[in-house]
Formats: C-alpha cells, sequence, structure tokens
C-alpha cells in the first residue's frame, strides 16, 4: 500500500468506532454485503437499462481485475472524465476493492489542458474518459493536451472498458480508513485543493442521512447532479448503506429529465434547487398533479425558494434542505418532521457524525453563542482526512482546536438548526457550477483595452447566481467574450452581464472592493448590460 500523508489520528477514529460512526467496512465491501442478500434485486440504473446487485458485483469484479492487469496498486491514483453512466460508479467501486484512491470531481465543464493540469497534480496513473467529453473545440485537440500528461500510463475509453465475468486473483483491499476518494473543490485556477475521504469519513454521513430520513430497499434514488460533483457520491453512499436502486443522471438519448424521473419511480431525488425548479416547470407545463412517486426532494447548494417548497408540500413531497460541503458531505439537513418554516430558513440540525459551531471571523478560536452570526466551523466522523499535497491549505482551514473553517457565514438556533448567512469565500454558483472569479479577471486583464476587471455574482432566480464582469478599459462586451473564449475560457465560465466602470471601489490596500459592486448592484445603483456569448458567431 503507497502511503498517503493523512489527518487519520487513531485516538479519534477509537471514538468513531466505539460511537458506531465509523465501522469495518469499505464501499467494496458494502456493495458485496447487498449482492449478497439481495442478488437479483435490481441496484443500478442508467440511460442503457440496469444491473441487479449480483450484476454490479460481477462488472465491479472484472473491472478490479483489469486495473491489476493495468499494474495499478493499492495507494495508486485513478480519474474520471466521463458522464454519468453507470461506468463511473462501477470504477469507482472496482478502486475500493483494489485500494486505488478515485478521482471522479473532473467537470464536463474543463478543458483538456486544466484537466491534464490536475492529472498531474494527483500524479494519476489512469484516467477513463469518452470520446468528445469536455470543453474542447475538438476531439484531436483534447486527446492532443491529455496525451502528454507526465505520470499517465493509460488513457481508456468509457465504451470499451473490460466489464466481462472476470474477478481479480487477490483479495479485496479491507482498510476502511485509507484514501478512497480524492476531489477537487474549486476551479482549475492556480492550485486547486483536493479532498481526500476514506470509505469511513464518506459513509458517516450516508449513514446519518439514510436513517433519519428512511431510505431502505423499497427505495429507488434519483441523482441529478453529475457524477463529477460531491452530491451524486452522496448519493453513492446512501444507496451503498440503504440497499436501494441508484439512478443515475443519464436518461435515454431524447428524453427529458422529467420523463426520466416519473419512467425511474423515483421516491427520493438529489439535487440543488435549480433542479427542483426545472422539475417544477415542467410538471406545470404538463398539467401532471403530483412528480410521480417521488416523497423527498433533497437540495442543496443554495437557498430554497418557499414557492419551490411550497409546490413540493402541497403534493405531498417533503423538502430536504441541504448543507455541506466537499470536505464535510451534506452533514447538515433537516428532518422528516421538522416544519416547512424550519426547512425554509435553516439547513436544520443535521446528524451525530458531524458538530456544527460558529466562530467569531476575526478570532475563530472564539466560539459564539446561539443567535450570533459567525463563521461556520465544523468537526467529526463526516469530515475529510485532509487536503492532498497541501499542508498550507490545511494549517489554513483548522483551528487549534480541530475545527474545520467553512468559510462561510451562519448562525445556529437554539434546536441546532444551521442558517446559512452568506459566503466569505469568493466564489460564484451558478445552478451548482462552481466559477471562479479570479480565473476570469485573469484572462481579461490580458486584453489591451482591459485596465483593471472585477468578476462577481449577480442573483438569479433559477440558478442561483451569475456572472458579471466589470471592467475599467475601452473593451466592447461581444469583443471581450470572443477574447476570452481565445483565451481558454470555458463557454460554462462565460460572464451573463457587463458593466463599463469609472473607477473601482478599493479597499485601504488597493483591492477592488467586489462586495461593494455586489451590493451596489443589488440595489440598482450599478445596472449590468446583460450579455451572452455566443460559440458560432465567434467562430468557435
Amino acid at each position: 500500500m503507497r502511503p498517503f500523508l493523512t489527518l487519520h489520528d487513531p485516538a479519534k477514529a477509537r471514538a468513531y468506532y466505539a460511537a458506531g460512526l465509523w465501522q469495518e467496512e469499505t464501499l467494496y465491501g458494502l456493495l458485496a454485503r447487498q449482492a449478497a442478500v439481495r442478488p437479483q434485486a435490481l441496484a443500478l440504473v442508467d440511460g442503457r437499462g440496469g444491473l441487479t446487485w449480483a450484476e454490479t458485483l460481477g462488472a465491479v469484479d472484472s473491472l478490479a481485475a483489469a486495473f491489476a492487469r493495468q499494474g495499478l496498486n493499492a495507494g495508486d491514483r485513478l480519474s474520471l472524465w466521463m458522464g454519468n453512466g453507470r461506468e463511473a460508479v462501477l470504477a469507482f467501486l472496482a478502486a475500493s476493492r483494489q485500494g486505488i484512491a478515485c478521482n471522479p470531481s473532473l467537470h464536463r465543464t474543463y478543458t483538456a489542458a486544466e484537466v491534464r493540469v490536475l492529472l498531474e497534480r494527483l500524479g494519476s496513473r489512469l484516467l477513463i474518459t469518452e470520446k468528445g467529453w469536455g470543453a474542447e473545440a475538438s476531439e484531436a485537440e483534447r486527446q492532443a493536451a491529455l496525451s502528454v500528461a507526465h505520470g499517465l500510463d493509460a488513457i481508456w475509453d468509457r465504451s470499451d472498458l473490460p466489464l466481462a465475468d472476470d474477478a481479480p486473483e487477490a483479495e479485496p483491499h479491507r482498510n476502511p480508513d485509507s484514501v478512497a476518494y480524492l476531489a477537487f473543490t474549486s476551479g482549475t485556477t492556480g492550485l486547486p485543493k483536493c479532498v481526500m475521504h476514506s470509505s469511513n469519513s464518506l459513509l458517516a454521513n450516508a449513514r446519518d442521512l439514510a436513517r433519519d430520513w428512511s431510505l431502505g430497499p423499497d427505495d429507488v434514488l434519483l441523482s441529478l447532479s453529475p457524477l463529477s460533483h460531491h452530491i451524486a457520491w452522496v448519493a453513492v453512499g446512501q444507496w451503498l448503506v440503504s440497499g436501494c436502486r441508484l439512478v443515475t443522471d443519464d436518461p435515454p438519448p431524447g428524453t427529458q429529465r422529467l420523463d426520466w424521473l416519473l419512467q425511474s419511480a423515483a421516491t427520493y431525488v438529489m439535487g440543488v434547487p435549480t433542479h427542483a425548479m426545472d422539475m417544477l416547470a415542467a410538471q406545470k407545463a404538463r398539467r401532471l398533479e403530483r412528480l410521480g412517486r417521488v416523497r423527498t426532494f433533497y437540495m442543496a447548494g443554495a437557498a430554497i425558494p418557499p414557492s419551490v417548497a411550497e409546490a413540493f408540500v402541497a403534493q405531498g413531497i417533503k423538502p430536504q434542505n441541504i448543507y455541506g460541503m466537499t470536505e464535510n458531505s451534506s452533514h447538515q439537513y433537516t428532518h422528516p418532521d421538522d416544519p416547512i418554516a424550519t426547512s425554509l430558513a435553516t439547513c436544520g440540525r443535521g446528524g451525530p457524525a458531524y458538530d456544527v459551531a460558529i466562530a467569531d471571523p476575526e478570532d475563530p478560536e472564539r466560539l459564539l453563542a446561539p443567535g450570533e452570526i459567525g463563521e461556520i466551523v465544523g468537526r467529526g466522523a463526516a469530515l475529510m482526512l485532509g487536503y492532498y499535497d497541501n499542508q498550507s491549505a490545511i494549517d489554513a482551514s483548522f483551528t487549534s482546536q480541530g475545527w474545520f473553517r467553512s468559510g462561510d457565514l451562519g448562525a445556529l438556533d437554539e434546536a441546532g438548526n444551521l442558517s446559512i448567512n452568506g459566503r466569505l469565500k469568493d466564489l460564484i454558483i451558478r445552478g451548482g457550477h462552481n466559477i471562479h472569479p479570479g480565473h476570469i479577471e485573469a484572462l481579461a486583464l490580458r486584453h489591451p483595452q482591459v485596465d483593471k476587471a472585477a468578476a462577481f455574482a449577480v442573483p438569479d432566480e433559477r440558478l442561483g447566481e451569475k456572472v458579471c464582469l466589470a471592467v475599467l478599459g475601452a473593451a466592447e462586451p461581444q469583443a471581450l467574450l470572443a477574447f476570452l473564449a481565445r483565451e481558454g475560457l470555458s463557454k460554462y465560465d462565460m460572464p451573463e452581464y457587463f458593466l463599463r466602470m469609472r473607477a473601482f471601489p478599493l479597499t485601504p490596500s488597493g483591492k477592488i472592493l467586489k462586495r461593494a459592486l455586489a451590493e451596489e448592484t443589488k440595489a440598482e445603483r450599478l445596472k449590468p448590460e446583460a450579455i451572452s456569448y455566443r460559440a458560432k458567431e465567434n467562430g468557435s
């Protein structure tokens, strides 16, 4: 086993095991147990059909054998850059069987050049991908960029994976505390942080959610979040713990998401508020009285609009308000017996796998009383094992008492329910997709007619946030968007609003005060111009 440097602490581990928050099974071990208990029950469904638990286990073992033939060993890293088909889940579990750490967090919105940087950061030996995936202009350019990744032994295509009946000779990896999951938490600017989780740190939160929301073998869990997003792996954890059926966001070609939800007979749907809003709009357009068999709708990443919650409650669907991060999964959540007011105003009290407190942002060693707004901090069995090869990020993220600093502002009420009051982090979240403004600004400043640039979030009813790019200079909006595209900005990160400034508000140290820009825009004292990047018109 090639070792990782982690925050794993034997004393804490003993306490987590004693409390039942950590257990002896790996992710693969849970799969094997479910396959032994209900081998012929349908387990994993994508747009091409479904696999039983026995078939899922067989496919995972075959892929694990292929990993072994490739020369991958416990402690090696492999990465996934692919869609939401079953192969991503199978590869993840095959990696667990072999003790390989799997990195599935390479988004479709990345370019191959950005992915290459991340592969080299991790030292990934194998990449599993599919043709045409990513923001590249052509398949030839994509392949050319990936082929020169240092340390990468092989690139496999999703359509060619060996999934025949072929099991590895070696016994399965049995350590649930070794690193099993690696996920980048933000964009590809600079040195993005990469979270390390073990089977136990992932499953601690999954066990809490499945228990408190009574998820069981008769349920059908549909994840509308892509398998490159951490929400989908929270879904995978709950699937393995509960023995329910997992349906990925991979409908057959031409099938609308609402039809996929109805066809799958989903009882539990996971996504972000944008997914919920889109589902309700489609339901209304078709004049359907009820959203199929759905009983619970998980929503994370943004505040739940009251109209969305009310529409769910009116048809007997419980909204599940979630707060979490890749570092600590969906640790804060409302409960089925919470009043609707609690589900709207807070993210609930969560479960025993993670303790939350509020710290003074100016002095994070000092915890605040209920009702006081401060930085959300936490610790517990669901917390990551650290950031891969990034000691400085670890040092900056923890207090001396071991509290993890989220960078978000919130408050706890007397019952322990958490309300979110904003973010300290300079991150824009558009429909669940993270956009790093610094990357946009750095590219914009390359334009000869841009003297200063600031990218900031403006509210959007459906997507939560959109990007506004404010500039000092003579650059015209459409020409600037075309320039950003040529400089490598993904079309998924393009600004959708534009402000021409005569002067920027500045901090005493001379930095642009983007909070003031956002406030002035919200108060309509600044009025951004709506813009849209048109790839064909710009020749890309």
